[in-house]
């Protein structure tokens, strides 16, 4: 599996022999946002393609909650939303149902345990998942305890 992340261009290109290609592109005009690898979490600058066609994408705004750090996909009629459900990792939901469990170290590389059920995934559920988990890192803290260091910083 190639998962490569060219932060400053603002592309995410993954690839291999079970994945179809994917490419994650930013907008050139839109400013780099440095919590995010992928620069971004505006929609509007993102462009989703797997296999040459088209995906719909939809990050959340990351903020206060883990649910804000969601990230939607429409990909062949199919929503996929990978969603923080630990400080370090992610579940890869496919219309409503679980599939995979993602985690990633912020230096590219990221793991993925998919449910026994799926094992072997579909390529496009693979592309997906690598996609989100890359551009968008995986897991999140609490919202107690991003509110804790909050006040803690207002505190200093």
């Amino acid at each position: 599996m190639g998962l490569d992340l060219d932060a400053a261009a603002g592309l995410l290109t993954v690839r291999g022999e079970r994945v179809p290609t994917a490419e994650l592109r930013r907008a050139p005009e839109a400013v780099p946002d440095g919590s995010v690898p992928i620069g971004t979490r505006d929609a509007a600058a993102l462009r989703l393609t797997i296999d040459g066609r088209p995906g719909h994408i939809a990050p959340g705004q990351g903020r206060w909650t883990r649910r804000s750090h969601r990230v939607d996909v429409i990909y062949g009629g199919v929503l996929y939303r990978l969603l923080p459900d630990s400080p370090s990792g992610s579940r890869l939901v496919k219309d409503g149902r679980r599939i995979a469990d993602f985690s990633s170290d912020g230096a590219g590389h990221v793991w993925a345990d998919w449910h026994q059920d799926v094992a072997p995934p579909l390529r496009e559920d693979a592309a997906v998942g690598y996609v989100l988990a890359t551009a968008f890192g995986t897991g999140a803290e609490p919202s107690w305890r991003l509110l804790v260091r909050a006040l803690a910083g207002l505190a200093r």
